[in-house]
C-alpha cells in the first residue's frame, strides 16, 4: 500500500472519551480525531446540552472517516472508575484516552500514525494549556500524560486507568516502555481564569477529601506555605512569565488550588 492510501484511512485506534455537558469543547476534539480514529467509545455521565448530538454526528462519517461509535451512558463514577469503564470497553489494537477538552495538532495525530504503524506498545503526550487561542508553553510545563496504550494491555490487567482522584492517570505494568511522541495535546480546559478559579475549587475539594480519607492532614505551617511555594514554582521554576500576564494569573491559579486545597484538608483534620 502506498503511504498515501495507508495515510488516506483511520488507524487501528480506539479513542475513549468520557464526558458531561462539554459541548464548548468536545466538538473540535471529536474533529480533531476523524480519519485518524477507527472507533470512538464515548462514556457520558447525563448530557443535558447539545454534547450528545456532537457525538452522534460521527455515525454520519464517511469513506476514509468512517468511524465505529460505542456510547456508553451511566452515572458518573469518579475519575478513574469512569475511564477504566471506557478503556475496558475499547476494542480496536490501540487505544487513545482523551478529556472532552483535548484535541491533538495534526503533528500528534501523525505521530500516532506512525506509532501504530511501528507497533510499539504505549506513548506518553506532551500537553498544553491553551488560553484564548494562545498555547502557554512554559506554565505547568512539561506535562507529559501517558494516554497511548495497545488494547490487548488494558484487557490482560497490564494497562488500567489508576492515580489519585480527581488527578487519574493511565498506569503500565513494570518493564512497559511508554515513548513520548511528537505533537501537542492542547488543554482547552477554560476560557477565562475566572472559570479556572472555579474548577479548580471543585478539585481542590475533591482532593482534600480523597488525601483526607488516605490518611494525609494538613498543618498550619503547610496552610502557609504551600500557596507561595506553588506560585513561585510556576513563575519561576517553571519560567511562566514567560508565557506574559497569562503566565502570572496561572502561577496565581496554582497558588490558590493550593491555599484552597490545604484549607479544606485541615478543617477536616481539625473536625476529628
Amino acid at each position: 500500500m502506498s503511504d498515501n492510501a495507508s495515510q488516506s484511512r483511520a488507524a487501528d485506534l480506539s479513542v475513549m472519551i468520557p464526558c458531561k455537558n462539554n459541548e464548548r469543547t468536545i466538538g473540535r476534539v471529536l474533529e480533531s480525531v476523524r480519519g485518524l480514529a477507527s472507533q470512538l467509545v464515548v462514556i457520558d455521565s447525563g448530557s443535558t446540552d447539545a454534547t450528545m448530538d456532537l457525538v452522534n454526528a460521527c455515525r454520519q462519517w464517511s469513506g476514509k472517516d468512517r468511524c465505529e461509535v460505542v456510547l456508553i451512558q451511566t452515572h458518573w463514577r469518579g475519575y478513574v472508575r469512569t475511564k477504566q469503564l471506557g478503556m475496558q470497553a475499547c476494542s480496536h489494537t490501540y487505544t487513545l484516552c482523551l478529556d472532552s477538552d483535548e484535541p491533538l495538532t495534526p503533528e500528534l495525530a501523525a505521530s500516532l500514525r506512525d506509532a501504530i504503524a511501528q507497533g510499539i506498545d504505549a506513548a506518553k503526550l506532551r500537553r498544553m494549556v491553551e488560553y484564548r487561542g494562545k498555547l502557554l508553553r512554559h506554565a505547568w510545563q512539561p506535562e507529559h500524560r501517558l494516554r497511548f496504550v495497545r488494547t490487548q494491555l488494558v484487557h490482560e490487567g497490564r494497562a488500567w486507568s489508576g492515580g489519585v482522584e480527581p488527578h487519574d492517570s493511565v498506569e503500565l505494568e513494570q518493564g512497559i516502555e511508554a515513548r513520548v511522541l511528537d505533537g501537542i495535546l492542547i488543554h482547552e480546559a477554560f476560557e477565562s481564569f475566572a472559570d479556572q478559579l472555579s474548577s479548580q475549587l471543585d478539585l481542590a475539594k475533591i482532593s482534600a477529601q480523597t488525601l483526607h480519607a488516605s490518611g494525609v492532614r494538613s498543618s498550619a505551617w503547610k496552610l502557609m506555605t504551600s500557596p507561595p511555594g506553588a506560585f513561585l514554582k510556576q513563575l519561576v521554576l517553571k519560567q511562566a512569565f514567560r508565557d506574559g500576564y497569562a503566565g502570572w494569573l496561572a502561577a496565581a491559579a496554582s497558588a490558590t488550588h493550593a491555599a484552597c486545597k490545604h484549607m479544606m484538608l485541615y478543617e477536616l483534620g481539625n473536625k476529628e
